[in-house]
């Protein structure tokens, strides 16, 4: 699907999605727990729907009612096959769940998830007693995780260190997750351990390590709400501060998420941001280009490039390695959007410099990520002439009713 984003006026309200970070967890953890668990608050992405078949995989059984999910557990499964889809979550989460609940099964995947990295999380699986037939999709493994120490890095993936935690929660006896380098993305780890403790899960944190106190089966709290998607509604928080006044609501102040950080980011740019209660404002105000540290919130950079573009001055955007191991190689297809549409930016291996003064509008490849075509969506609505998004469809993979939410905002969109 391709589609063309007119120049409009964007202002209004709009209620905050479901965190995909979060539902992720929450559906995962309620299939190693003992008893029924009902998710609010579901939004049924492609991500979302590839991890709810691959537990259903598992022998649990998942239901989707509105936008609720009730997740029953049930016998696992021996050797269940898992697609993955694109979502990287879902592997790199359910790679070690799948081997201490169901001691083994196979792996596929699509897009570009066979090629993004796995090497320290099956090296560390390894030596936990586990066999691969290959180091990247497709493959299989074999052997029950065991209980002991895990080495990690902190700096290549968050997700290897949430996957280990969760699997070592049902794995029987004491272990250890040490971390060998600084973390990185360090709220994703801290949404995983306050997920594992609504289901009573034993952890005990210090910033280096974790000593995990596996059971058989964890405990579910009966029913549990999904966290508002910071990272998402960032889109529409940037539109209001570029040029009007955007209002979402059921984003939690104290959430976890580190990409509520862009709050303080759009204030620091020159925007006006107003809480009340889980109730945020962004109006557009004089915004000025700034230096962003990416490491901790590196979903960011689409958005907040777009941002960066309208400003005054030149912003840069630093500690954003890890980009190109995303859905695409997102400091090139970043970059590659911004001078399609006109503007000026730079590209360095792990960042990216965007010079200020606006963007006139053409024709941006959405390559097949979610978050670029959403990103082209919010410059097409401020850009001088308009913005045709070529993959407009990739938005599914997260956020399906983008374009029906940017619409009802006052945006512009026609489907080509």
């Amino acid at each position: 699907m391709d589609i063309t984003i007119y120049p409009s006026k964007v202002n209004g309200t709009v209620k905050a999605i479901g965190s995909k970070s979060d539902i992720h967890r929450t559906i995962i953890c309620a299939a190693m727990a003992e008893g029924e668990t009902r998710v609010r608050g579901i939004v049924t992405s492609k991500d979302v729907l590839a991890t709810a078949e691959c537990i259903r995989a598992l022998g649990v059984k998942v239901e989707f009612n509105g936008d609720e999910c009730i997740i029953k557990p049930g016998i696992f499964a021996e050797k269940p096959h898992l697609d993955c889809g694109e979502s990287g979550s879902t592997l790199r989460f359910l790679l070690p769940v799948t081997s201490a609940s169901c001691g083994g099964g196979s792996f596929t995947g699509s897009g570009r998830l066979p090629e993004r990295p796995l090497g320290e999380l099956v090296n560390a699986m390894t030596k936990g007693e586990v066999r691969f037939t290959a180091d990247r999709l497709p493959f299989a493994i074999e052997g029950r995780l065991t209980a002991g120490e895990y080495l990690l890095p902190g700096n290549v993936s968050s997700q290897y260190i949430s996957g280990l935690l969760m699997a070592l929660s049902i794995t029987p006896g004491e272990s250890i997750v040490k971390l060998t380098s600084k973390l990185e993305s360090s709220a994703y780890v801290d949404m995983t351990l306050n997920t594992l403790r609504c289901f009573c899960a034993e952890i005990v944190a210090d910033g280096e390590s974790y000593i995990v106190k596996g059971k058989e089966r964890l405990t579910s709290p009966k029913v549990i709400d999904s966290d508002g998607d910071w990272s998402n509604s960032a889109f529409f928080l940037v539109s209001g501060a570029i040029d009007g006044s955007v209002t979402v609501e059921g984003l939690r102040r104290d959430s976890l998420q580190g990409d509520k950080k862009q709050a303080d980011i759009l204030k620091e740019f020159g925007a006006s941001v107003e809480w009340n209660g889980n109730v945020l404002t962004v109006t557009a105000n004089k915004l000025q280009g700034n230096t962003v540290d990416l490491a901790e919130i590196p979903d960011a950079l689409p958005v907040l490039a777009v941002m960066a573009a309208f400003s005054e001055g030149e912003t840069h955007f630093t500690g954003g390695a890890r980009l190109r191991l995303k859905e695409s190689d997102r400091l090139k297809t970043v970059h590659d959007m911004i001078t399609a549409l006109g503007g000026k930016a730079v590209e360095f291996p792990d960042g990216l410099i965007v010079q200020g003064g606006g963007l006139t509008g053409g024709t941006v490849d959405g390559a097949n990520d979610h978050r670029i075509v959403m990103a082209a969506a919010i410059a097409g609505v401020h850009c001088k002439e308009p913005v045709t998004i070529i993959g407009a469809e990739a938005v599914n993979k997260s956020y399906p009713d983008f374009f029906s939410d940017l619409t009802k905002l006052g945006g512009k969109c026609h489907v080509i």
